[in-house]
């Protein structure tokens, strides 16, 4: 199995819900569904069903979290020393050419990206287009609207 880059704060993020999954709403439910059957009847019990749906979502979720930790290669970017170069948990302050609009993201793995939060997926099109460029470099990204061009004002590893 492949390896899959996270950053540490993602890694934090994961695992506090893996822990919260287990802790809270596992046993949450495991009396959800021991209140349902003491109902009597769980052949027609709504509550029932909805609870085993529910543990089936947070054991799937359990699983899915577990999986990824475990094959994650956690990257912290403040010991990063790329020099200079836009790497795989580098944020990056970029001005789009034509509307001189500045924008600051951070590439991120699959499960961190948060666009509002300006955190963007390492395999997402301008993300791609950053990687392996310096401060001072032109990034084309190929966009829905049309090709834009972004000048990397600025690389930092926090």
């Amino acid at each position: 199995m492949a390896t899959i880059p996270i950053t540490k704060r993602g890694a934090e993020k994961l695992r506090e819900e893996l822990r919260r999954l287990k802790s809270v709403d596992r046993p949450a439910v495991i009396n959800a569904i021991a209140e349902a059957r003491a109902q009597g009847d769980i052949s027609e019990n709504a509550e029932y069903e909805s609870a085993k749906d529910r543990q089936g979502f947070i054991e799937g979720r359990i699983l899915e979290i577990e999986g990824k930790l475990s094959a994650s290669q956690v990257i912290d970017p403040s010991e990063l020393d790329a020099g200079g170069k836009v790497v795989f948990g580098s944020t990056v302050e970029l001005e789009e050419e034509d509307s001189g609009d500045a924008v600051k993201y951070q590439i991120v793995g699959e499960d961190e990206a948060d666009l509002k939060q300006g955190l963007i997926n390492v395999s997402s099109p301008i993300a791609r287009a950053l990687i392996g460029k310096e401060e001072g470099d032109t990034a084309e990204v190929q966009t829905p609207g049309g090709l834009k061009r972004y000048e990397i004002v600025a690389v930092s590893y926090v």
